[in-house]
């Protein structure tokens, strides 16, 4: 008797196996189509990129033997286009390089390009610190003390801020304003995560300021009392 119930409910089964088959092959073999296309499409634009990134590698590298061969119009050309149509990891960084070629033959088109990548919505605030300091240091000749303080000072807290006081001390040292130029290189002279060689550097500056424009030797220790 259980072998008839058994039977009953095998066919019972594959009824419903049937049924369900029929209803909803077409799905199943669509998914099925959707899955191997899926990742046909994944495949192809995974190596794609790949191209892509070695294509753009090359031309970056390209780019940067024209600018050591001191061509910085062409060098600044090669950046541009690069920045046009590589991916979008090599983008920033060929606008960064352009402007910086730029700047060694038109300081006013270079601190331009620096400003307008420092302006990016949503780029990494390293980088556009990185602008501001580029763009401060091709107008660190030219511009006056206020242009200068409003380039430099929004570095003073971040991973630029060294260099940031170092220019604004040179830049007021330039102008004679000692005062300001010995409170920079002050700070820098006592800050330990400044780097050893630019204390170093500064303490030479710090020479001038208290000679007044002057290199001044360090004051000769007094003799020991008896």
């Amino acid at each position: 008797m259980s072998d008839i119930f058994r039977e009953v409910d095998e066919d019972v089964q594959r009824d419903r196996l049937a049924e369900f088959w029929e209803k909803y092959s077409i799905a199943v073999y669509g998914l099925a189509v959707a899955v191997v296309v899926g990742t046909a499409i994944f495949a192809y634009l995974r190596h794609q990129k790949q191209t892509e990134a070695e294509a753009a590698g090359a031309l970056y590298e390209a780019a940067e033997t024209l600018a050591s061969q001191k061509k910085p119009e062409a060098a600044a050309r090669a950046f541009d286009e690069l920045a046009r149509t590589a991916p979008q990891g090599y983008r920033i960084l060929s606008r960064l390089r352009a402007a910086g070629e730029t700047g060694l033959t038109d300081r006013a088109a270079g601190v331009k390009a620096f400003d307008l990548i420092a302006a990016e919505p949503g780029l990494d605030p390293l980088l556009v610190d990185l602008a501001r300091l580029r763009a401060g240091l091709l107008r660190v000749d030219e511009a006056d003390k206020t242009e200068l303080e409003q380039r430099f000072t929004a570095l003073l807290n971040g991973p630029f801020r060294h260099s940031a006081r170092e220019f604004l001390g040179l830049a007021a040292l330039k102008r004679g304003d000692y005062e300001s130029a010995g409170k920079y290189f002050d700070q820098l002279v006592v800050d330990p995560n400044a780097p050893a060689n630019l204390r170093q550097r500064v303490q030479a500056l710090l020479s001038v300021v208290r000679g007044g424009g002057k290199f001044a030797a360090p004051a000769a220790a007094e003799p020991a009392q008896k």
